[in-house]
């Protein structure tokens, strides 16, 4: 196919659309490039130079794999002895000034700082020289639904693009210069206090411990399901453990959100798992609310409803039911109950 572009990576011969880089490339082959920056859903920026690459022939060079594009004929390779010890130097200068207490990490065992200084190899002694007083910054644990450590933050900037690419909130951005650097939002305020939507899909991007969801558990199976929150009908996978909802996150599959969410889809699941939610139906006797059985409920309803027909009755649809829901109910009020009263509570 024209489009087609073939290269070899490695020694192996490789197939690459017209428009990819070397680093997407290299990945759906199976073969791995150490990266930190890159995310497939955002521009690169090759800001971590952790993806360096040789390129032989007559494009010799040293390069940043997530910003180069592949040409037909490039002869391409991930290792050498001159790469691995430039990565070996920017990694450990990222760990030196790291949170390294990674069994207490929501991220452990997920993290692509670990993966990458798996691959890279960590020289203690070099690493200890370059280790400075340990001074912790403080938490920044403001937001209702997650927290944020720059001790574990690699400044990868990841973050700063999801909300300014994807979100357009820009609601953080790099702060300070040099060692002092930082994510922080307006004003270096916490961030309840910045114009943070608390979307969440800072968090879901971030290849370390840095953002992480207050109380998170692991889940210990999946389900997929659809969100009740709006119209949308945004694909969710909710996380389940111990018969509670503990997780959700968006579904990459679901033609409506494509994974993305909004802050009442991530996080607003919680009120499945209140004490103080109805399991049974109740009926008011002497005052007071009573159990009962559903038929008895459903029965005491329809009674009621047979009794209060025409211009007396009225009703209101919700967005949390499905469309076909709420079609049903508009049908109800016009065909069986008698009257136009009927509204949706989306257009209040």
């Amino acid at each position: 196919m024209a489009d087609k572009i073939e290269l070899t990576i490695n020694g192996q011969s490789v197939k690459a659309d017209k428009g990819m880089t070397i680093l997407e490339t290299a990945l759906r082959k199976g073969i791995y490039i150490p990266h930190l920056c890159h995310h497939h859903d955002l521009d690169p920026v090759g800001a971590c130079r952790l993806c360096l690459v040789e390129i032989a022939g007559k494009w010799t060079k040293i390069a940043i794999s997530c910003k180069t594009e592949v040409q037909d004929g490039m002869v391409v390779r991930t290792e050498t002895p001159e790469i691995n010890e430039m990565r070996q130097v920017t990694l450990e200068l990222l760990i030196a000034d790291h949170d390294t207490d990674c069994l207490a990490c929501e991220q452990n065992t997920k993290c692509a700082l670990q993966r990458v200084a798996d691959h890279v190899g960590v020289n203690k002694e070099r690493l200890q020289r370059l280790k400075s007083r340990e001074v912790k910054a403080p938490i920044d644990d403001s937001n209702p639904f997650f927290n944020f450590d720059p001790n574990r933050c690699v400044l990868c900037g990841i973050c700063v693009r999801t909300c300014d690419e994807l979100q357009n909130v820009q609601a953080i951005d790099f702060a300070n210069r040099g060692l002092g650097t930082k994510i922080a939002g307006f004003g270096d305020k916490p961030r309840i206090e910045s114009n943070c939507e608390s979307c969440g899909e800072c968090i879901v991007r971030c290849p370390v411990g840095a953002l992480t969801e207050k109380d998170y558990m692991k889940p210990t199976h999946q389900v997929k399901t659809v969100c009740s929150f709006c119209g949308c009908g945004c694909g969710l996978i909710l996380g389940v453990r111990d018969n509670r909802l503990v997780s959700a996150r968006g579904d990459v599959s679901s033609p409506a959100n494509k994974g993305r969410l909004c802050v009442k889809g991530r996080f607003g699941y919680k009120f499945v798992n209140h004490p103080d939610r109805l399991t049974s139906p109740l009926i008011k006797r002497n005052g007071e609310f009573v159990k009962a059985e559903w038929d008895e409920a459903l029965d005491l309803v329809a009674d009621t409803f047979s009794k209060n027909k025409g211009e007396k009755f009225a009703a209101i649809s919700s967005a949390k039911t499905t469309n076909e829901d709420n079609y049903v109910l508009q049908k109800f009020a016009r065909a069986v109950m008698g009257t136009n009263n009927i509204d949706h509570c989306a257009r209040l």
